[in-house]
């Protein structure tokens, strides 16, 4: 490395003292050795009458200070360290001199020396608007940061931002940032800070710009300026831009509505399959099956479990364990309920009704009994976390895209195992007629089982889903047995196609009434509509035709 001038007169005066006694060239020697040193210490950045001006005073007046200290060309990293200080509640002050808390002892902000602050020393406190300043300058002074990621995070906590004083650094931070997304981020700060300017010209390219954004907090933004504004041609411009921003939210609003109720649609699909499947085609009327949709959740939970506390670095992959698990223990369980009950009870609805509603408060009282009375929760895998962002105010969780897709997943396994499989078959055959059935051969209370396990297993993935998206308990299933009979019987008995269309249809005019008259109404309204129409059209979308019929 070239060194520096000072330096240079170092070393030459040293060499041209060769000649001088040594005494002398000694005393000669120290004195440069000074005169070097203070020629190349570096000024400090932060002066003593900023730190002043920061810590004391009233709330504006040291915002002022803050932003111009911020702001100046030689600002260092003492300065950065004394706004966080300030920041965290760690300085005191006196009429002539700032004190900071530098680890257990304080020290000069201004030059980093040890300095006892004296008792008559002043704590500085902080009110929410100042907090809000500091917080501010912090994330002001991370866009100059090496992590991508730390100033990806201070343009996003900037956004919004009107004061004017901090432009210089976010014209500094532009000129130095290379990644697009980030320089994008920042050119909306700029634009909400020029939103304040005095200039008309800069008002409107901030309008403009700002336009582009088209979010909830840009609307709130333009609506405060649009208050406050006095030029007609802005003014004009801010009423342009509101209204388009509010047609776009408008979109965002509707298709969240559409989403959600898809979403829940999803959820009924996957609850009301498995009761297709027993009560649709072997005509059992099972008030357990949300209890059944309970044990799946259950055992999602306990797999959970097992994952944390022996395979913690695998936890990702907890749920493709999971979801077998939930299938086979809900159909185990539903194989033990028609093995000792429920096939005594074929043909006689009432007895099955009351006897399944029993056994329902049975399971419940297990589960009680087993994990307690209170909720337990389940956690999604990382990769579920975060959503799908589709519009500025339309955010789509990737929990419930995945509950969608795996419902989907579910109805066409279900499909192929009733329509392309010999147990599908055999299904079919009892159902249709059970003597020809058992004439050609066919283990009909065999086959009976293995449907109402199937029907149970399904009602464990439908628990195994609805842990993702909520807290499981006792009760999970009680909320959707009801919603469950209603999709069957909408949709037709027997028929898969009218339940993919009834779950789907329930869960849009569910969320559509919700949003006019509230979630109670809603439900409300949705049974009516279901009772009128099972009036006009007794069995249901879908009609079973020929001789199952």
């Amino acid at each position: 490395m070239h060194p520096g001038p000072a330096r240079m007169l170092f070393l030459g005066s040293a060499m041209s003292m060769n000649f001088l006694s040594t005494p002398l060239r000694r005393v000669l020697s120290a004195l440069l050795v000074l005169l070097s040193a203070l020629v190349v210490l570096p000024a400090q950045a932060l002066t003593t009458e900023q730190a002043l001006a920061m810590a004391s005073g009233g709330a504006a007046d040291r915002a002022d200070a803050l932003s111009q200290a911020l702001t100046a060309p030689d600002a260092d990293a003492r300065t950065a360290a004394f706004i966080q200080a300030m920041s965290d509640d760690a300085v005191k002050f006196t009429e002539t001199q700032v004190f900071m808390l530098q680890g257990d002892a304080y020290v000069d902000p201004v030059t980093g020396a040890a300095a006892e602050p004296p008792e008559e020393a002043e704590d500085v406190l902080n009110n929410n608007y100042m907090r809000s300043e500091l917080d501010a300058a912090l994330a002001a002074i991370q866009l100059l940061s090496a992590d991508k990621a730390a100033r990806a995070q201070a343009a996003r906590d900037l956004a919004g931002q009107t004061d004017a004083a901090k432009l210089p650094l976010i014209d500094k931070a532009l000129a130095a940032e290379q990644d697009a997304d980030i320089r994008a981020q920042l050119e909306q700060v700029r634009a909400s800070m020029l939103l304040g300017s005095d200039d008309p010209a800069q008002r409107l390219a901030a309008v403009a710009a700002l336009q582009e954004t088209r979010t909830p907090a840009t609307l709130a933004l333009l609506n405060e300026r649009l208050r406050e504004e006095n030029e007609s041609g802005v003014k004009a411009a801010i009423e342009q831009a509101v209204k388009a921003i509010n047609e776009t939210l408008a979109w965002g609003e509707r298709l969240g509505v559409l989403f959600t109720g898809v979403s829940l649609g999803s959820i009924l699909l996957l609850a009301a399959l498995g009761l297709a499947i027993t009560y649709g085609l072997m005509g059992v009327i099972n008030m357990a099956h949300g209890e059944l949709i309970m044990i799946g959740a259950y055992a999602t939970y306990v797999v959970q479990g097992v994952f944390q506390r022996y395979l913690p670095d695998a936890f990702g992959w907890y749920l493709a364990v999971a979801v077998p698990v939930s299938f086979l223990v809900s159909a185990l369980v539903g194989a033990a309920l028609e093995r000792s009950v429920i096939r005594f009870l074929y043909g006689r609805p009432l007895e099955t009704l009351l006897a399944t509603w029993g056994i329902s408060l049975v399971l419940m009282q297990a589960v009680r009994s087993l994990f307690g009375a209170q909720n337990v929760g389940v956690e999604n895998p990382s990769w579920m976390s975060g959503g799908l962002a589709v519009l500025p105010n339309l955010m789509l969780p990737w929990n419930r895209l995945l509950i969608i897709v795996f419902a989907f997943a579910v109805l066409m396994g279900v499909f192929w195992l009733i329509a392309r499989t010999r147990l599908g078959l055999f299904v079919r055959g009892v159902t249709q007629n059970r003597p020809i059935a058992s004439c050609m051969g066919v283990n009909t209370a065999r086959i009976d089982t293995y449907a109402f396990a199937l029907g149970s297993g399904i009602a464990g993935l439908a628990g195994c889903a609805l842990s993702q998206v909520g807290n499981v308990g006792p009760d999970l299933g009680r909320g959707y047995i009801v919603d469950s009979f209603l999709v069957v019987v909408l949709g037709g008995v027997g028929q898969l196609a009218g339940t993919v269309y009834a779950a789907l249809g329930l869960g849009l005019a569910g969320k559509l009434l919700e949003g006019w008259s509230g979630a109670v109404l809603a439900k409300i309204a949705v049974l009516v509509l279901v009772i009128v129409f099972i009036q006009k059209r007794p069995q249901g979308i879908f009609a079973v035709k020929g001789r199952a019929a």
